[in-house]
């Protein structure tokens, strides 16, 4: 088993992603040949840069006429050559995936050895360390709500979590009540006169002809974060104004898009800051499940 798995091409498992356990096992079959154990790192870096370098080009990449699937297949074959070619170079990231991996399989083999770390090696930890604790606890700590909105309203629960992150910093800026308490508004939706809820009032940073200006703004106030997803779908879903962005739920950067050219946040680089959340907010998720 072990010389099948580490005979896996390293494309092979950038673009299957159901390899990875097979990898695993067929590594922890015989730790001591070290040419597997080195492959077998060298590929789930491999992955790992393929996701890197799909959520970049993402983010910075126009949408246009010449967009097509015939497109779309070109570019992920090439991101997957990209990730082959930047993977395994010295001091990289698969020679610490390497000792990581050692350590797991030598604890599976000696369970009593407390100078190695107990759990089982997971590739989702490269991806949560990139992304950082914060933006991982985010996304867990809303999934539930996010799931139920997204049920309801079609918009995806990845957008919305993704959204709620960049707008509130991962929790770190979420807007807050005089007294210190909480607003649960994890979208930024001001408070405007035909608002008839709670409303919370802080200083702010808005773009004027792209300058940047402090000023003081009312925003919506909710009893919770699942009624924050609710007002945030019924915003999107049932306003004109955002019909477009409705059009685009099957893509990140059309839907980020969307909503700057809707006019949702004056930030000029909005769509693309967004467009970087989602993808953050989709690798977590892919992470945890």
């Amino acid at each position: 088993m072990l010389n099948n798995t580490a005979g896996l091409k390293p494309s092979g498992l950038a673009a299957d992603p159901t390899a990875l356990n097979a990898l695993r096992f067929g590594a922890g079959k015989n730790g001591d040949d070290k040419a597997a154990l080195k492959e077998a790192a060298k590929q789930f870096e491999s992955l790992f840069m393929r996701e890197l370098i799909k959520s970049m080009r993402e983010a910075t990449q126009k949408s246009g006429l010449m967009e097509n699937e015939g497109s779309d297949l070109g570019t992920d074959l090439l991101d997957q050559q990209f990730s082959v070619q930047l993977s395994g170079l010295p001091g990289g990231l698969s020679e610490a995936i390497e000792r990581q991996l050692g350590r797991q399989i030598a604890a599976a083999k000696n369970p009593a050895d407390t100078t190695v770390g107990a759990s089982n090696f997971d590739t989702s930890t490269v991806g949560r360390a990139s992304a950082g604790p914060r933006q991982a606890g985010f996304v867990e700590q809303h999934s539930q709500a996010a799931a139920t909105v997204a049920s309801e309203s079609g918009i995806p629960a990845s957008f919305m979590i993704g959204q709620a992150g960049h707008e509130t910093g991962w929790g770190r800026s979420e807007i807050k009540h005089a007294d210190g308490s909480p607003s649960h508004n994890l979208f930024g939706i001001k408070a405007t006169d035909s608002w008839k809820g709670k409303v919370a009032e802080i200083t702010t940073t808005e773009y004027v002809n792209g300058e940047p200006r402090k000023v003081t703004a009312k925003f919506r106030a909710y009893d919770s974060y699942a009624d924050s997803f609710r007002d945030y779908a019924r915003l999107i879903g049932n306003s004109p104004r955002y019909d477009g962005v409705m059009d685009q739920l099957h893509s990140v950067q059309g839907f980020a898009n969307g909503l700057q050219k809707a006019g949702y946040a004056t930030d000029p680089q909005y769509a693309a800051k967004l467009s970087r959340a989602i993808n953050t907010t989709l690798s977590l998720q892919r992470a945890q499940s």
